[in-house]
């Protein structure tokens, strides 16, 4: 009888079988980190994948030399593009457990073991290493603000509340997989495999993990990129989830506000026979961008109802 997913064969009785787990790296000039990180992670893994984002450097040299499974992008194209070509080969290699991590020494790969084991358990779909919830944690006062704002935004489309949406120190099994389609391209990827998780039957945990900030060169993005990235994704998943309540109502509103303006120009008009050329301006700008938002928030809900007949 064929291996069921999940460790289990058939041979007569039941015995386990070790399930695979692989550690996904994205890397972008790295070089003097990742051999580091990738030894340290195999003592805790079956297979390292390492995607080199369009490395200038001896990244992908030195990735391959440790004997990493690395994917090559010609050209940057961001974290996401990584994570959607770091799953795609986990799945090929029939990963039970794919543990993403930072190339440049943020995350302690030590620590794997305790982030896979809510997932082997089967007490989660999806494990979130928190910098907040203990452990060593370096991270700068302005960047904890900035992650307590992200926080907030991403939490609003879920129950469970998760206390670090952007840390990508984190565990997934084949099934989360499966169900996330990750289709951002930057930074903002975190939030929006977060975002789709809360909208499928996904189970998401959070344990405590260290962090290291001090002397880790290029450990994270620019803060302002990083959140318009994360904003960005936000609005995009909105618009896909519920697009009338995302562009339809805030178009009403600004229509509703141009004709009102209108209907204040043409008053002034007929009692003093004077044009005001600013404030008609004004009401034919909110006019079209109502109109424009409803317009926009009626497609958009029809093809987001025609994909879901189509899933069904």
């Amino acid at each position: 009888m064929e291996p069921e997913r999940g460790g289990l064969l058939e041979t007569g009785a039941r015995r386990l079988v070790k399930p695979v787990i692989v550690a996904a790296i994205p890397a972008y000039n790295e070089e003097k980190t990742i051999a580091r990180i990738i030894l340290l992670a195999r003592r805790h893994v079956d297979r390292v994948v390492v995607c080199d984002d369009g490395s200038r450097d001896l990244t992908a040299s030195l990735a391959e030399e440790l004997g990493a499974d690395v994917i090559k992008h010609g050209k940057n194209l961001g974290k996401g593009a990584a994570f959607k070509s770091l799953f795609g080969r986990a799945l090929e290699l029939d990963a039970d457990v794919v543990v993403t991590l930072d190339a440049d020494g943020q995350h302690d790969p030590g620590e794997i073991p305790h982030l896979v084991k809510p997932v082997l358990s089967g007490d989660a779909d999806v494990v979130v290493g928190s910098r907040f919830l203990g452990g060593k944690n370096e991270m700068p006062l302005y960047r904890r603000l900035g992650s307590r704002v992200l926080n907030g935004l991403v939490n609003r489309f879920g129950e469970e509340k998760v206390s670090d949406t952007q840390s990508g120190f984190r565990a997934y099994n084949r099934k989360a997989l499966l169900e996330i389609d990750v289709t951002a391209r930057g930074i903002g990827v975190d939030s929006e495999i977060l975002m789709k998780a809360y909208g499928n039957d996904v189970k998401i945990k959070e344990v405590p993990i260290s962090c290291r900030f001090k002397g880790v060169e290029g450990s994270t993005y620019n803060p302002l990129r990083h959140g318009i990235d994360v904003v960005t994704s936000i609005i995009k998943y909105a618009s896909e989830r519920n697009p009338l309540l995302t562009f339809g109502l805030p178009g009403t509103a600004i229509l509703f506000a141009g004709l009102l303006l209108l209907i204040y120009v043409l008053q002034i008009y007929f009692s003093t026979k004077e044009f005001a050329l600013g404030y008609m301006l004004t009401s034919m700008i909110a006019i079209t961008t109502g109109v424009f938002a409803v317009f926009t928030a009626i497609i958009l809900h029809a093809i987001s109802t025609l994909k879901e007949r189509v899933r069904n």
